[in-house]
């Protein structure tokens, strides 16, 4: 079955896929409130210990209390997940820390620098949470 990016069913799809895998087991626990912005849309991902616990479209002008956002174009966020599936995770140029360095103003965005560091303390849990979105079939809208 097709989940259409961006969407709430996405975003809550990759989520299981991933609570269901062993990645918290390899990783370690992973504490963050994160969002997701594709252009004008929003969606806020809440990673609790060994589990992600809420998944939810949000929105972008009052987003809630979020660690920090990964802010990129729709055109982006559809060449970094084509890539993932094509090669079942995402290549060097196309992993978060990459398109972060790439990114004059970076990937990840938010107000206070503390909170922002938990991408970089977390980044390769994040990175496994759209990993495993290369075993799903996405449609773009």
């Amino acid at each position: 079955m097709s989940v259409i990016f961006p969407s709430a069913e996405w975003f809550q799809e990759a989520a299981d896929r991933l609570n269901a895998s062993d990645s918290f087991q390899r990783l370690g626990s992973c504490d963050a409130a994160i969002g997701v912005q594709v252009d004008d849309r929003c969606f806020s991902i809440t990673f609790d210990a060994f589990a992600i616990t809420k998944v939810a479209e949000v929105p972008c002008e009052a987003p809630g209390d979020l660690d920090f956002v990964l802010l990129q174009t729709r055109e982006a966020w559809q060449a970094m997940l084509n890539n993932i599936k094509a090669n079942g995770a995402a290549e060097a140029l196309f992993t978060l820390n990459s398109l972060d360095l790439q990114t004059p103003e970076g990937l990840a965005t938010g107000e206070d620098y503390t909170r922002r560091d938990l991408f970089y303390r977390y980044n390769q849990t994040f990175q496994d949470y759209f990993d495993i979105s290369a075993e799903m079939e996405t449609t773009f809208a």
